[in-house]
């Protein structure tokens, strides 16, 4: 089974996040099918359980990592604050050539990213 790169990067994302809140067993596999792209196959060998087993896994974890972004959102909130930082970084940039540096500017959006 592949897994798109797009949803391959989202769990590892989420599972860095969230994967404390999992099972060992459950985080255990999900590190080794998305970080170390081990098949069903070979989870299940590792894991001494079938295919279906470590597929079942796979879905509930994913639902699961899912569920917490959704309640906790602290990916949503860890992008939009990289947004932020390389937003103000640029203003930096571009005020160090014009000499202009917006102080009150810069501190206000540091404010709130507290």
């Amino acid at each position: 089974m592949s897994v798109s790169t797009d949803k391959s990067v989202n769990m590892a994302l989420l599972l860095d996040f969230y994967g404390v809140m999992l099972s060992e067993k459950q985080r255990d596999t999900m590190e080794l099918y998305y970080n170390e792209d081990m098949s069903l196959s070979e989870i299940a060998e590792i894991h001494g359980i079938s295919r279906a087993g470590v597929r079942d896994r796979i879905m509930k974890s994913e639902a699961m990592l899912t569920g917490f972004e959704e309640k906790l959102g602290l990916i949503k909130r860890f992008e939009d604050m990289k947004a932020e930082i390389a937003d103000i970084r640029e203003i930096l940039i571009s005020s160090q050539k014009t000499g202009d540096i917006p102080v009150d500017e810069i501190i206000s959006r540091l404010e709130k990213l507290n």
